[in-house]
């Protein structure tokens, strides 16, 4: 028996037992709240950052299954390579850079799982996607914007520590790809990790391959490294043209 799609399988052999998933979700949520609040991280949205987050969010969702699936036509079949996909980390490393404040990750793919659900996939299997995509490519993002204080990428660092231009930029393009790097290569996990080890048997009772996973975990990383670093520099660059 199951529930819209859900088959609710916490006993196939090799699933992530469920436990871990749940006390990493609620551990993950909290520190995010905790650091974010002690830090200057959590603070509440405006109206331009709605804007922003339901403009990242929309233009993620045509990227990745309009624009990019159209551009992935051209390209060889594989996994070192996905067009969509790093379309959409661009984008929501751009609205974190914009926005800057504990929840701009989570709510932007949070827009972006709702209106691929409802111009792509339909809502079976829902709510768990929406925790799938929030609660992993967006609490990272989170994460990251906590940790810096709200100042991811470097940005807007150098105006609380009164540095020169020069060293501005020098200080902002050295965090800005070191926080892409390390974001970069936490979205090389949910897919291979969360996905394929816990949500997808969890929702099909399909059957989990460690040797599949761990080849995908180190497929994907490189590629996603890289566009992460470039996020970075991009949405710094954006960040200063709009006068942030």
């Amino acid at each position: 028996m199951g529930f819209n799609g859900i088959e609710g399988a916490i006993n196939v052999p090799g699933e992530i037992p469920w436990e871990i998933v749940v006390l990493y979700f609620l551990g993950a949520l909290l520190f995010v709240v905790y650091y974010g609040r002690k830090t200057g991280g959590l603070r509440s949205f405006t109206t331009i950052d709605l804007v922003y987050i339901g403009i990242g969010g929309a233009f993620s969702v045509v990227w990745e299954f309009y624009i990019g699936s159209f551009l992935g036509r051209f390209l060889p079949s594989t996994p070192f390579v996905s067009v969509g996909f790093w379309g959409r980390l661009i984008i929501v490393f751009i609205i974190a850079a914009l926005v800057r404040k504990v929840g701009a990750g989570m709510f932007t793919l949070l827009v972006y799982t709702l209106l691929g659900d409802l111009f792509h996939y339909g809502f079976g299997g829902e709510p768990m996607y929406f925790i799938y995509e929030s609660l992993t490519y967006g609490l990272f993002v989170d994460i990251m914007i906590a940790v810096t204080g709200g100042h991811l990428f470097g940005i807007g660092k150098e105006l609380s520590n009164g540095a020169g231009e020069a060293t501005a930029t020098r200080t902002t393009t050295i965090l800005g790809v070191i926080q892409g790097a390390i974001l970069g290569l936490t979205w090389a996990i949910p897919d291979p990790v969360f996905y394929s080890a816990f949500f997808s048997p969890f929702l099909y009772g399909s059957y989990v391959n460690w040797a599949h996973i761990l080849f995908n975990l180190g497929a994907f990383m490189p590629g996603d490294i890289v566009m992460g670093i470039l996020a970075s520099i991009l949405a710094v660059r954006i960040a200063r043209a709009v006068g942030q």
